[in-house]
């Protein structure tokens, strides 16, 4: 690597850590499953992804996409209507691609580790007991049978990059496995709602708009006391919290 003159750290936890060093990133993650996982999706993903550089354990070494993140959770997003609808036909891509080998989550785990979440919010006294009540309702729309899809499982709307209206690429897909396609959609979207219509008319046919609002309430309650343990803040404006009252 040429030198450098600042290392800039995206994201740091006691799990996981990723620097950016030049055009380089860096990965570093405890449980190198995780990164198997994300190497394999990689090469098995229809759509544009980080070129792999090098992977020497528990460093994975990825270049820098073009172009710049379609949004930032909590932060208006200044992408074109089209470059969300471009992000929408992306996912389309990913959704309609054979399924990965290995499997996803099960709505009935997911609904046991929301119901293990939602107690402990009100019992911790994390979130108020009526806006989680609330929110246990809506995600109950999203906790029905689906037909499985090659998912990313992390699509936060700062992992997809573009450049002017054309997506460069998709970041961190140590996540992916086969599961709910409205998933994908919901966390897209998630703190984005007014671009919602814009992802859908990329997507195309088959979106369940119940079930990716569902989504919105179940993915925030199952990460607002992870994120207040990792030194995050899902109280800012336009983040989880927010997402959860919008719903009231």
């Amino acid at each position: 690597m040429a030198a450098v003159d600042s290392i800039e750290v995206v994201i740091a936890h006691h799990e996981r850590a990723t620097l950016r060093v030049g055009d380089v990133f860096l990965k570093v993650d405890t449980d190198q499953a995780r990164t198997d996982v994300e190497v394999e999706a990689m090469t098995l993903a229809p759509v544009p992804t980080p070129e792999i550089l090098w992977r020497r354990p528990p460093v994975l070494a990825l270049a820098a996409l073009p172009g710049v993140a379609l949004g930032r959770l909590g932060e208006p997003s200044t992408a074109s209507p089209a470059a969300w609808a471009a992000a929408g036909a992306t996912v389309r891509k990913l959704h309609d691609a054979p399924l990965p080998p290995w499997p996803g989550r099960t709505a009935d785990a997911i609904a046991a580790d929301l119901d293990t979440e939602c107690t402990l919010l009100i019992a911790n006294g994390i979130l108020p007991t009526d806006l989680v009540t609330r929110n246990r309702q809506v995600a109950e729309a999203a906790l029905r049978p689906w037909t499985p899809a090659f998912t990313h499982g992390d699509l936060h709307v700062s992992h997809v990059f573009v450049d002017g209206d054309e997506v460069t690429g998709v970041l961190d897909w140590s996540e992916a496995s086969r599961g709910d396609a409205m998933f994908d959609l919901a966390s897209l979207t998630l703190g984005h709602e007014e671009h919602l219509d814009d992802v859908i008319a990329g997507y195309g046919p088959g979106a369940d708009l119940d079930a990716i609002r569902a989504w919105w309430s179940l993915r925030s309650l199952l990460a607002v006391r992870w994120l207040v343990e990792h030194g995050f803040d899902p109280s800012k404006p336009g983040c989880e919290i927010d997402v959860l009252r919008a719903r009231m």
